[in-house]
């Protein structure tokens, strides 16, 4: 006997509730949903959040503060872990595909450069934005910035 050859016995098929078929069922006249009352209707239907009437959670909380919708975040790079991760480069071309190769932002991300630590390397960076020392370190050293929008 092995695992594919089992069936499951005759009488373990259980039949479902047949609701409404009159007194005899068990389950006639009010269907098993009791006597009147809110949840004996046929439209029936509680929102997720219900909590009986008490005052919701959501509403009971403080809320403060402004959180702006059209806020645009991104993802800081700063010049030392530039140098230290694309210091091997040849043609001193960094892009964004780089910084997702790198593992340092992901592929939807939107990449700021900062000026923290030193950059000796001659690199052309491509970015969406820049700090204004990022952009003065880069061109001490000899590079560039380009600016995607």
């Amino acid at each position: 006997m092995k695992l594919h050859n089992l069936k499951a016995p005759g009488p373990n098929k259980k039949t479902p509730k047949r609701v409404g078929r009159g007194e005899g069922s068990g389950l006639g006249k009010q269907s098993g949903r009791g006597h009147k009352g809110q949840k004996a209707g046929s439209g029936y239907s509680r929102k997720a959040s219900f909590e009986g009437g008490q005052m919701p959670l959501q509403r009971r909380v403080p809320k403060f503060g402004f959180n702006n919708f059209f806020r645009v975040e991104y993802i800081a790079v700063n010049l030392d872990l530039i140098q230290e991760r694309f210091a091997d480069i040849k043609d001193g071309k960094i892009g964004v595909a780089d910084f997702v190769n790198a593992g340092l932002v992901s592929k939807k991300d939107l990449v700021k450069v900062l000026g923290r630590g030193e950059i000796t390397s001659k690199f052309e960076i491509e970015a969406h934005a820049f700090s204004a020392t990022a952009i003065e370190k880069i061109e001490k050293a000899g590079g560039k910035t380009n600016k995607i929008q």
